[in-house]
């Protein structure tokens, strides 16, 4: 049986989008074939727990920070030894977090989350938009088979990258089985009681970096007050890069005892929060998939969401789509959700659908079914393998 080897460290690290969809793929592949042979690779940037559920595949751990291994995969590609003994025993590499290592006996997968350091690379830190504009087109020039998580994530490939389209499949990504309406009021009252919100809130998900829009967001929230005082804006999510034109327009909003800054949330916690949020808004100017607000529709919150790259094809009828770029049309959706019963309960009902048509276990058949056709075919290495 061929050995599949799948990089874990997004997931091991608690990498937040890149983490989530490593750890729903390696899941729902377990589920498919449990005795299958699976390996997991990753990196020591920290000490790192592998989980129970993981613990008895076979691993190959490298005693490397998170920029040396980032340096060492692309050492491989200027003339370095390719890094095929390092994984020996695999027949085939899965790549999950934006780095391959140049392999030359065995066939590799590559997932493409987003092309975001080449749309927005004003929204990156200077040192990771180089890198990637260095690395990432070879790495999927290297790469057998591209998964792409989304329509959109492939069109901007093509568009960005001239990749050839027949190499890129498209999977979406999947929703946990947690990820469910929690009704119990003593669970709901204690999210609340923990993050120390009212009973009526607006909720937002996501690291705290300019792409996720949160001024826009915190400028609609204003506007709202005036019409509703008593209700509250709860941002989760850890501080990212160049946060800090954010933290200072809300130091001079004057908004800061309506605002709760609830920075990273346990996942065990995330289904009560999402659930008791009176709206969920994700107001993002660009996502290669976009779980968040995935997760609250299957949540039972009432969701408002950009209408920017990938996401509508996430929510589709399961929420309302608003243009990122106009805070008037945030705050009339929220007020209309919170005094409207009616149009909050159809856009739950409709909520509930959507995010019913996602899973780990769709992912992880489709995501096989690229790993069976590689196994089978043969390995073409040439120029793409090399810079």
């Amino acid at each position: 049986m061929p050995r599949i080897c799948i990089e874990a460290s997004p997931a091991l690290q608690q990498q937040a989008g890149l983490g989530r969809y490593t750890a729903g793929l390696l899941h729902g592949l377990l589920e498919l074939e449990p005795q299958a042979d699976y390996a997991l690779a990753y990196n020591l940037s920290r000490q790192v727990e592998v989980p129970r559920d993981l613990a008895h595949l076979p691993r190959y751990a490298f005693p490397h920070g998170n920029k040396p291994w980032r340096l060492r995969n692309a050492a491989s590609y200027f003339g370095a030894l390719a890094m095929d003994l390092d994984f020996a025993g695999s027949h085939l590499y899965h790549s999950t977090g934006h780095l391959l290592p140049r392999l030359r006996t065995m066939r590799t997968v590559f997932t493409l989350h987003d092309v975001i350091p080449f749309l927005f690379p004003e929204h990156h830190l200077w040192q990771n938009k180089i890198f990637f504009e260095i690395m990432l087109p070879r790495f999927l020039r290297q790469a057998d088979a591209i998964i792409a998580v989304s329509r959109n994530t492939k069109r901007d490939a093509l568009r960005v990258l001239n990749l050839p389209p027949e190499k890129i499949h498209v999977i979406p990504e999947g929703v946990d089985a947690r990820f469910a309406p929690v009704t119990d009021p003593q669970q709901l009252a204690a999210v609340r009681q923990r993050y120390n919100l009212p009973q009526r809130f607006v909720l937002t998900v996501g690291t705290l970096e300019p792409r996720k829009n949160h001024t826009m967001l915190l400028h609609a929230f204003g506007a709202l007050l005036a019409a509703e005082p008593d209700v509250v804006l709860a941002i989760a999510g850890k501080h990212g890069w160049l946060y800090r034109d954010f933290l200072t327009a809300l130091e001079n909003s004057g908004l800061e005892p309506h605002v709760r800054l609830l920075d990273r949330v346990p996942d065990a916690d995330l289904p009560a929060l999402l659930s008791a949020a009176s709206v969920f808004a994700f107001p993002s100017l660009y996502e290669g998939f976009g779980l968040p607000p995935l997760e609250a529709m299957a949540c039972g919150a009432p969701v408002l969401c950009s209408t920017a790259a990938s996401l509508p094809e996430v929510v589709g009828e399961g929420g309302w789509l608003l243009n990122p770029l106009t805070p008037a049309e945030w705050t009339r959706a929220m007020q209309r959700l919170l005094s409207e019963p009616d149009a909050r309960q159809t856009l739950i009902e409709r909520a509930h659908k959507q995010a019913a048509g996602f899973s780990w276990r769709k992912t992880a058949i489709a995501t096989r079914a690229v790993y069976h056709h590689l196994l089978r075919s043969e390995p073409e290495r040439s120029e793409g393998a090399t810079p």
